[in-house]
This record gives C-alpha cells, sequence and structure tokens, in this order.
C-alpha cells in the first residue's frame, strides 16, 4: 500500500534536517527490516475504537446510545474534539465488527446497517473528517466477519475501493472464517488493492494472531511488509488478568517480534481499557505506561463520555505519550530484578532511557500485602558508561535529582503497580 509521491524538489523541501537526523537515527539503531512504505504510521497510531467496551451491541432500542451505530460513532468524534483527546494526538475513530448490513448490495457491495447507520457510511465519514479526525473501519479476510456478517473474501478488490470512496483512513483486517494457510496470501493481496485505490490508509492486521491460535510459526518479516500493525495475542478483556497475560506474553518476546516493532510498523497488543470496570487505579497506570513502554498502537476502548478523570489524566498524560511516539520507536525488553519486573527502552536524546518496574504480586505469591521498596544502583538498569545522568519519574513529572552510575535509587512499587523513570544524559 503505497501512497503516490510528490514530485523530488517538493520532497526536498519538506525533508527537514531534523526529520534526516531522525532517519538517520532509526537506521543506526534499528534492524534494516523491509516495511510497508505508505508513509503512515511512522509512530505508533492513537485513536479510539469500538470493541472491547461496546463488542457487537446493535439492539439500539434498548441501548440507543451505546448501540453500534451512527449515534455513538458522532458522540464519541464530538467528545475526542471537546474534552482533548485530539489535541493530545488520539486521531482514528475507528468502527469494529458488527456495523455492515446483513447482506451486500445488489451490486455486491457492503453498505451499512441501514437502521444503526441511516445517513451511510460516507456521510459518517465525511462528519469525522469535519472534525479534523480520521475514520477507521472493520473488516475480515473470511467469507463472514467473527460475528457474522459479510466478509471480504473473493471481494477484496471492491471492498478497498468501497472504503476509498467513503474517505477511509484505517482498515482493522481481521482473520476468522478463514483457511489458516490463506492468511500469507489474502493480506498481501488485500495490501495491494488497497494501494490500487491511491487513497492512503492504515491497514492493521490480525495475521500473527490467527497464526498463534492456529499454532503456525509467523512470517514477521512478511508481515510488516504488508501491514502497519498487527495483533500477536488474544484479545484484551476487561480485567487485570487479561492485561498482565499480554505484558507476560511481550517479555517472552516470541520469535523475536521486538526486532520487526518501528517507524511504520507496530506490535499491537490490543485496546486501551482505562475508564472501564476492571481496573484498579495503579492497574490503569501499568496498562498505559506499559503500552507506551511497547511503542504500541494507543487504541482505547471505553466511553469518553462518561469517564473518570483520574482514567482521563493518565490517557492525556503528555510525558507518557511522548515516550510513546518517541521517533525511535524501539520496543521495550524486560528482565527480571529481585522480586520486580524491569523494562527499559532507548528514547531520544542519544543516550536516554525509559524504565518501567512493576511489581506483580502473582509473580512473588506471600510478597504482595504492601508496597515493595526498590533499592538498586542506577548501573543496575543497564546505564554502566558513567555519565551523568538527569532523571525523572514519569507519571507526575518530579526530578529525581542528578545522579551517576553509582548512584543509588530508592522508590516504592505498589502491589501490581508501575514505577517508571526517565534517564537523560546531562
Amino acid at each position: 500500500m503505497r501512497v503516490m509521491k510528490r514530485g523530488v524538489g517538493e520532497d526536498v523541501l519538506c525533508f527537514s534536517i531534523q526529520s534526516m537526523l531522525i532517519v538517520l537515527i532509526v537506521s543506526l539503531l534499528c534492524p534494516c527490516i523491509w516495511s510497508l512504505d505508505n508513509g503512515l504510521a511512522l509512530t505508533p497510531p492513537l485513536g479510539w475504537l469500538t470493541w472491547e467496551r461496546f463488542r457487537c451491541q446493535t439492539n439500539c432500542k434498548d441501548y440507543p446510545k451505546n448501540c453500534i451505530g451512527e449515534t455513538l460513532i458522532k458522540e464519541m468524534a464530538d467528545v475526542m474534539v471537546s474534552d482533548g483527546y485530539k489535541d493530545a494526538g488520539y486521531e482514528y475513530i475507528i468502527i469494529d465488527d458488527c456495523w455492515p448490513a446483513s447482506k451486500r448490495t445488489s451490486e455486491g457491495r457492503l453498505q451499512g446497517d441501514p437502521e444503526r447507520f441511516p445517513n451511510g457510511m460516507k456521510a459518517l465519514a465525511d462528519y469525522i473528517h469535519s472534525k479534523g479526525l480520521k475514520f477507521g473501519i472493520y473488516e475480515d479476510f473470511g467469507k463472514k466477519t467473527c460475528a457474522g456478517y459479510p466478509g471480504s473474501e473473493f471481494y477484496m478488490k471492491m471492498d478497498s475501493q468501497t472504503f476509498a470512496d467513503w474517505g477511509v483512513d484505517f482498515v482493522k483486517f481481521d482473520q476468522c472464517n478463514a483457511d489458516p494457510h490463506d492468511m500469507k496470501y489474502g493480506y498481501p493481496v488485500m495490501e495491494f488493492f488497497m494501494n490500487k485505490t491511491g487513497r492512503p490508509m492504515v491497514f492493521a492486521c490480525e495475521w500473527p494472531l490467527n497464526n498463534l491460535v492456529k499454532k503456525i510459526k509467523p512470517d514477521f518479516a512478511a508481515i510488516r511488509k504488508t501491514c502497519n500493525m498487527w495483533r500477536n495475542y488474544n484479545d484484551i478483556e476487561d480485567s487485570f488478568d487479561s492485561v498482565l497475560s499480554i505484558i507476560n506474553y511481550w517479555a517472552k518476546d516470541p520469535y523475536n517480534m521486538s526486532s520487526y516493532a518501528g517507524p511504520g510498523g507496530w506490535n499491537d497488543p490490543d485496546e486501551i481499557i482505562l475508564g472501564d470496570f476492571g481496573l484498579s487505579h495503579d492497574q490503569e497506570r501499568v496498562q498505559m505506561g506499559m503500552w507506551c513502554m511497547f511503542a504500541a498502537p494507543l487504541l482505547l476502548s471505553n466511553d469518553l463520555r462518561n469517564i473518570r478523570n483520574s482514567s482521563k489524566a493518565l490517557i492525556l498524560n503528555k510525558r507518557l505519550l511522548a515516550i510513546n511516539q518517541d521517533p525511535l520507536g524501539i520496543q521495550a525488553k524486560a528482565f527480571n530484578l529481585g522480586y520486580v519486573q524491569v523494562w527499559t527502552r532507548p528514547i531520544l536524546p542519544l543516550g536516554s532511557k525509559v524504565v518501567a518496574v512493576l511489581f506483580v504480586t502473582d509473580h512473588y505469591p506471600g510478597k504482595g500485602g504492601n508496597y515493595i521498596k526498590v533499592t538498586y544502583p542506577l548501573s543496575m538498569y543497564g546505564i554502566t558508561d558513567g555519565k551523568q545522568y538527569d532523571i525523572t519519574e514519569v507519571f507526575d513529572g518530579h526530578s529525581m535529582g542528578t545522579h551517576n552510575t553509582s548512584s543509588i535509587l530508592t522508590f516504592n512499587v505498589n502491589p501490581t503497580g508501575i514505577f517508571m523513570f526517565t534517564v537523560k544524559p546531562l
């Protein structure tokens, strides 16, 4: 999927010295992997997605404000703008499964459910674009979507053009009801037809998730060449057990998947569930902090019309978002240190790191009745060059002072909690 290119002279004028430096740094620090060249998702996409919170609720009679329809989508777009999410960088409004009519048109085209989307999908996209936001939609590689609506198998060319005609900016492409051995052919075909439309659309794939379920080794080089982001693991649920299972999977780094993440292509641990029902405040800090450490897409799945102030503050935290959007795009790696799990991630400026320390009590039975005091020299976090560093706590931004590699850092971490700090050379 490649965007039509500008003239050489115009490209040169638009390509700033800062951009060239970032490209050089990324090329030096990141592995050389061919990636989808559509100029999109150079940092992890930020937005909102219907699935985890609103699922496949199609009963608009009993749930008029919460069913999958244009009212829900328009109201969420309004709040994205009015409540500061757009200004913070969240730009995609994405409808997951259950939006289509049960049958295609007589011409074979997809269509929105006429009762829940009475003005059609093009009008909805236009509304979202009028807010300065971007419109995302869902389809499936199989004959039917996961919820049983018309799939794209044998219709990929037509569906790609339909999405382009509607003004779609993001396509989530699922993997239900299809032969698992066809994924390596089907996803590149969909990418090819999306490219042929000439409209830039982020391509979000579920290809490696299907491989996981079917016990097939994922070809991450091919996946990255085809997709802008890809789901690797099970759907997230509204519980800390679910969040923790994803973190543990990322810690294992199966098939060295972290090496394939970077500008233009991202491992996707699924949606952000802050503001829903299943997480405590400390656990919300864990999810938001770790998804930023992962350099993961941040796709909120909550009710932005009715959200706790503490959850909103985490979602809009500028220091967390700066880590997530760091131009290097390097995914964090994990190691165990005593009773805590430590994650580190390089960021700009060069020589800087972010460190996240998790106290996950499930890993250490009998240790979770109180916070844990963590006391280690800076060198234990992989900072070993003897320089002076400025240390800043991430969530509230307070300074932890200036330290060298032998300095002892002491802080507390609550049960199922996180402590994060940046390390930047003076």
